[in-house]
């Protein structure tokens, strides 16, 4: 706690959502197994914004909001017990999912063709940990996407993270697919290609989880099956072959989506 908030936290407003920087405090186990209370994180992180500099207090104050975000999830559990087993909002039960077995497995292997979704998938379970950025796009992709409930990505992750939060984790999952109690607009559905190119700029994280991206050049690494089979050849890298093809077109998805959101 005392690391983060004297170095990476001046710098969270923007660090945290960076896939290749470490920006974020990685603390969140620690809270989910009550090694460190939110409480002493609150006075801790205060205290520091006592002394701050202008230029730090932005960081820290996000940070701050972060630990409140997480509390009112808490909150959230002990009221509305339902929320488990359904989505907060009424009126969004009803929203007829796809069952794709198939799309299912590749998100849950790494092996949806789209490189920051499967680096992603890689390190949940390379390390039963993801980055809270790594994680929204994830799922994101699962259910606007693939269309997908997002009950099977919520028992997922439970079962891989280290700080698989039930109240956390239910919220996160509800937020992303727009039926929970502060949701996103169900017409919020990120791009995996562009959240890629603006957090992990040089491809650093998708190298890091991806082995067979590893000599893929930069210009193509958010989308690698754009290269030519010649570049393929020289990247050791065959689409289709060593990485997926995309297992659904990005653009087609979100219609699909959007069509089934307003038809529930």
């Amino acid at each position: 706690l005392n690391q983060f908030l004297n170095g990476p936290a001046a710098g969270y407003q923007d660090g945290r959502n960076r896939l290749d920087l470490e920006g974020t405090s990685s603390l969140s186990p620690y809270f989910r197994f009550g090694l460190l209370s939110a409480r002493t994180a609150v006075a801790a992180v205060r205290a520091r914004l006592a002394r701050a500099e202008e230029a730090e207090r932005g960081g820290l104050e996000t940070w701050l909001n972060e630990l409140i975000w997480r509390e009112f999830y808490q909150s959230i559990l002990y009221h509305f017990p339902n929320v488990l087993k359904e989505a907060f909002q009424p009126g969004m039960r009803a929203i007829r999912w796809r069952e794709d077995a198939q799309g299912l497995a590749a998100w849950q292997a790494g092996r949806t063709g789209y490189p920051v979704v499967d680096a992603a998938m890689r390190q949940l379970t390379g390390m039963n940990w993801m980055h809270n950025r790594a994680r929204m796009i994830a799922a994101s992709f699962l259910v606007k996407d693939l269309l997908i409930n997002w009950q099977a990505g919520e028992g997922w992750f439970m079962r891989h993270l280290v700080d698989g939060d039930p109240a956390a984790n239910n919220g996160g999952w509800q937020w992303t697919a727009g039926v929970g109690t502060d949701a996103a607009p169900y017409f919020r559905i990120f791009n995996p290609i562009s959240q890629s190119l603006k957090f992990d700029p040089q491809g650093n994280y998708l190298r890091r989880w991806l082995p067979e991206l590893r000599n893929v050049p930069t210009g193509f690494i958010h989308q690698p099956w754009l290269m030519d089979a010649e570049t393929q050849k020289r990247a050791g890298c065959r689409i289709g072959q060593d990485y997926p093809a995309p297992i659904v077109d990005h653009a087609e998805a979100r219609q699909r989506t959007l069509t089934a959101y307003k038809a529930h």
